[in-house]
């Protein structure tokens, strides 16, 4: 029996031309895992924790996150999503402008697996996000009921 559950991507991105720019990197490295995009923290929660096909019920997800949301900040969704139960192993990469070490340091202490800083530049964008797809096709990632 394969025990590999496909991993689905949930990105929290409230740029509209960074998560097109993302996902579109994605699929170019040949990642083909489903994306579920939000632009707001509180949707993405909503979606994390109580939705039946969310990480926290249907199985094994990574997190793409921006730090700088709208409703709330990315750190916090950082914090709820490493306190929970369920959840406190799901991957969690934070894509975001600030490259403030304090923030840095903050996301790593809060159990941030990686912190990318998105380059103002296109081409290293899209560079580093390509690097990422590459990181997510050979990442193993347990699912919340692999306690």
């Amino acid at each position: 029996m394969n025990s590999q559950q496909t991993v689905s991507i949930v990105m929290i991105e409230d740029d509209e031309g960074h998560a097109r720019l993302i996902e579109k990197n994605i699929r170019r490295a040949g990642i083909s895992n489903d994306i579920n995009h939000f632009t707001d923290g509180t949707t993405a929660l909503e979606y994390l924790f109580n939705d039946p096909s969310g990480p926290a019920h249907g199985g094994p997800a990574l997190v793409l996150l921006d730090l700088n949301l709208p409703d709330m900040s990315g750190t916090s969704i950082l914090e709820k999503i490493k306190q929970d139960e369920k959840l406190h192993r799901t991957p969690v990469v934070v894509l975001t402008t600030t490259d403030d070490k304090v923030e840095i340091q903050r996301c790593y202490d809060l159990g941030c697996n990686v912190y990318i800083t998105k380059p103002v530049n296109y081409e290293s964008f899209a560079d580093a996000i390509r690097q990422l797809g590459l990181f997510l096709s050979v990442i193993q990632v347990p699912s919340a009921d692999d306690q």
